[in-house]
């Protein structure tokens, strides 16, 4: 039988295993470590708990916990021999997401990917896979739907016969799981579902929610996950999801990371990650503590819907904003048009490049354009309005300060823009329009956006807790603090999360 061994002189190469894809990713031991860390002390020398990775790719939540039970439950199995087969077959449990993954986890948590074999694993199991078997599932597709009724996969896209991996995770596919019992779930599931399994493209759909929830269900005592903060903000499926996770009281500690990289180096996930501990026995508010630029902010107790159905993850953020709540009647969400305004999609390339009898402008992807009057058949009545835009898309940076928005323009009367831009304002006159743009520029604004706004996309909900002010004057951010109350520490702090916008004589 093999013995355990301190390993910690010796390079632990899961420290820099690469991402299988962009929904398949990887968890260093340290970061697994960080999110055990949150799981309370007795959990280590309790012999009857039942773990449980559900979504297992390199076995590193398994491998951690077995150390730690190792050394916990000293007391309680003396010999350790008896105390290393209990936690290998009584209390360690994984599904892996492919075969491959099974074979990793099996070789990092037995020390050998047959599980059977004497001498080579550490305990030795009847069956080659141990207490962590690769089940293959099937997608489920119920009547004339196209969709996997569980979780949504393309018909014919993913069922690419027995030797391909059809990414039907068997946690959240196989119903025999509903009955099963885990006291602790711990893990970091796949992300997201593509059309070609890999989760690129903007076909993309988010699915670590489905393995949130389904743990929730199984009624285990502790979950503690790591999963993509875009949920704060909803969108996509997660509408739900959020309103779920925001009103739950169980919630003891969220970690948020804004910057993705600082904890999966090379990998881009937009609007950063979070890890939690959710506890069945607990009910009170959650402990919240934001990461950023390697800095721990301050950790706060706060209820995660404390203001309504947007998460704050800003701590230092929550007393400006319930200032401008306190002082604001209306707010932009209210004026800012619903995606695609005048009905043109981002890719329509049916524009000339040059005026022409009866044209108008056209703001798009490639520039100003022009297209015909009589093609517009959606807000026909902004034609001739002056208005200021906004870019759909944001900066791609994950990494604070950044600018939160693309640059604002103002379009004259006889223009329209395709669904590349969100119509903030439309105004009887041009100075208006400038007003509004020159309130978009300010730290002010862009710092309200970004309470709401987490991903790169921008929808007229983003402006919700941006107030609608009187446009007959130019604000900057110095009157918007000294009307809001704004100290100079606030406003510190502002600067770390918004970069300054040039403004029009410098654009």
């Amino acid at each position: 039988m093999l013995n355990t061994v301190n390993r910690a002189h010796q390079l632990d190469i899961l420290e820099c295993i690469a991402n299988l894809s962009t929904n398949e990713v990887a968890t260093a031991p340290s970061i697994a470590n960080k999110i055990l860390d949150t799981l309370p002390l007795d959990v280590w020398s309790n012999p009857d708990l039942r773990w449980l990775d559900p979504g297992t790719k390199t076995g590193v939540f398994l491998r951690e916990a077995a150390k730690r039970l190792l050394a916990g439950l000293a007391d309680v199995i003396p010999d350790e021999d008896a105390r290393r087969k209990h936690i290998y077959t009584h209390m360690l449990f994984g599904f892996p997401i492919t075969e491959l993954t099974g074979q990793i986890s099996r070789r990092t948590l037995y020390y050998t990917k047959d599980a059977s074999q004497p001498n080579q694993s550490v305990v030795e199991f009847d069956s080659p896979e141990g207490n962590i078997p690769f089940v293959r599932f099937e997608h489920t597709y119920k009547g004339s739907s196209t969709n996997c009724s569980i979780c949504g996969a393309k018909k014919g896209v993913l069922d690419r016969g027995q030797d391909k991996d059809n990414h039907a995770y068997s946690f959240i596919h196989d119903k025999e799981v509903h009955s099963m019992r885990f006291d602790v779930i711990v893990g970091n599931p796949p992300y997201q579902l593509g059309d070609g399994g890999g989760g690129k493209g903007t076909s993309a759909k988010p699915i670590y929610h489905l393995f949130v929830n389904q743990a929730f269900k199984l009624k285990p005592k502790y979950v503690a996950m790591i999963i993509p903060s875009r949920w704060f903000s909803g969108g996509k499926g997660l509408d739900d999801f959020r309103e779920k996770m925001l009103t739950s009281t169980k919630f003891r500690k969220l970690v948020d990371y804004t910057d993705a990289k600082e904890v999966f180096p090379g990998t881009q996930i937009k609007g950063g990650v979070c890890y939690f501990l959710w506890d069945s026995q607990y009910d009170g508010p959650c402990e919240i503590v934001r990461i950023q630029n390697g800095e721990i902010g301050t950790s706060v107790k706060r209820h995660l819907n404390a203001h309504g159905k947007v998460f704050i993850r800003f701590n230092e953020a929550a007393p400006i904003l319930e200032r401008v709540l306190d002082k604001s009647g209306e707010f932009l969400s209210n004026q800012v048009t619903s995606r695609n305004a005048f009905n043109i999609l981002s890719n329509f390339s049916d524009y000339k490049d040059s005026k022409f009898d009866g044209a108008i402008e056209f703001y798009c992807v490639d520039g100003v354009k022009w297209i015909p009057r009589e093609s517009i058949n959606r807000n026909v009545g902004l034609i001739d309005r002056w208005k200021t835009l906004i870019p759909k898309a944001g900066p791609g940076n994950d990494g604070y300060p950044h600018k939160i928005l693309g640059e604002p323009l103002v379009a004259g009367p006889g223009s329209v823009c395709s669904e590349t831009y969100l119509v903030v304002g439309d105004y009887e006159t041009e100075q208006e329009a400038k007003n509004m743009q020159s309130f978009l520029r300010t730290r002010f604004a862009r710092f309200m956006i970004a309470l709401v706004k987490n991903t790169q996309n921008l929808t007229k909900s983003g402006f919700e807790f941006t107030p609608k002010l009187p446009i007959d004057s130019n604000w900057t951010d110095e009157k918007l603090f000294a009307y809001y109350g704004i100290g100079l520490e606030e406003q510190e702090f502002i600067n770390t999360i918004v970069k300054p916008m040039a403004g029009p004589e410098n654009v």
